[in-house]
């Protein structure tokens, strides 16, 4: 890439690290900035291991170790996710060098679970910030206005929500570092129709083949569960549990649509799975009982397994819109659980009530 304004002469920047960090969110941010002219350096806790991240695919020695590092020796510091954050929270060293490079001006980004290490040195008080969803209320608690957005910028402070999010994480670090013109070829951060795919996929994300099958893998679940919530209205008998399962087969019949749309966006085609997901369903289905308990607890289990699956989905893909599409199937998929949960304890409460005593019975003493 083209050398812009001269930044890539004098510009350092510090990317933390620890064991078991999300590959990805290491990966992207460390390869945009190397590859576009930066100096980048990998500050661990220890020098003479190698690093791993938590899926396998990242494997690197830190350049240096925060014991050593100096905060104004460098223009920026980013702070990965996954469970590194929280092993970096422990190392003190770790922690009074992002506070120096705070209280130093210096440009400090946070992606995902990243934002644990800055309630670590009391730095998010009175911050707009975000953070992967598990711990907006440890962020709120320390003091931060969260917001769930994928980037959010405070002054010196980027964060981040997800994998997802890393392109368009990694261009707002760019451009505050001086990385523009028309050599650059970077979308505005604020472009929600960029193909931000591309670009991670570019420095180290993932890449189309890689969406697809993600896309696939849910679109397989989904229509799965479509067929079997169609044979489970057919045999329920119940007016307000028909009620629901008509509900989340609407969703369903929503999500499966969102799905072929961008599979086919991106020129790929559904896979076998997911074409003779409906035809497994209805074998399995078939072999069912009728009892209107047990197509509610089958139900049940249908939504739970689909929150699992979809729920790793959400954090795999360092595409938004594949990501956004799994994040509107998993937030259906928990409210459906919530009202199954909630019919099922309640009929359940119905038939084990104890019978009332008879009237009359004699009572031995």
């Amino acid at each position: 890439m083209t050398d812009n304004n001269n930044y890539s002469a004098n510009k350092r920047v510090a990317i933390l690290i620890e064991q078991a960090v999300e590959d990805a969110e290491f990966t992207v941010p460390y390869n945009g900035i190397k590859l576009a002219g930066i100096e980048v350096v990998v500050l661990g806790s220890r020098t003479n291991e190698k690093y791993k991240g938590k899926r396998g695919k990242l494997s690197i020695q830190a350049d240096g170790t925060t014991t050593e590092a100096i905060a104004a020796q460098f223009d920026a510091v980013i702070i990965p996710g996954g469970m590194a954050p929280d092993k970096m929270r422990r190392n003190p060293n770790t922690v009074r060098f992002v506070q120096d490079a705070v209280q130093q001006g210096k440009l400090v980004a946070a992606v995902c679970h990243g934002p644990q290490l800055l309630i670590e040195g009391d730095l998010l008080k009175g911050k707009q910030a975000t953070g992967f969803s598990a711990i907006a209320k440890d962020m709120i608690n320390a003091g931060a206005n969260y917001l769930d957005e994928r980037l959010v910028v405070d002054g010196n402070l980027i964060t981040s929500r997800e994998p997802g999010d890393l392109a368009i994480f990694t261009t707002a670090i760019l451009s505050r570092l001086g990385y523009g013109g028309k050599d650059a070829a970077l979308p505005d951060e604020k472009d929600t129709t960029a193909e931000w795919w591309k670009l991670a996929d570019a420095w180290g994300g993932s890449t189309k083949g890689d969406i697809n099958r993600g896309l696939n893998n849910a679109l397989t679940g989904e229509r799965y569960s479509l067929e079997a919530f169609d044979k489970y209205l057919e045999k329920e008998s119940d007016i307000e549990v028909k009620s629901v399962f008509q509900e989340i087969i609407s969703n369903k019949q929503r999500h499966i649509e969102k799905l072929e749309i961008y599979i086919h966006h991106l020129g790929e085609k559904p896979s076998l799975g997911a074409n003779i997901a409906n035809q497994y369903a209805k074998v399995k289905t078939a072999l069912t009982g009728s009892d209107d308990i047990y197509q509610l607890r089958s139900a049940l289990g249908d939504v739970q397994t689909g929150i699992g699956d979809i729920g790793n989905l959400c954090a795999m893909f360092t595409d938004p819109v594949a990501t956004g599409i799994f994040k509107e199937i998993y937030q259906d998929l928990l409210k459906s659980e919530q009202r199954l949960a909630e019919l099922y304890r309640t009929r359940i409460g119905v038939q084990i009530q104890p019978p009332k005593p008879t009237t009359g019975a004699a009572v031995s003493v």
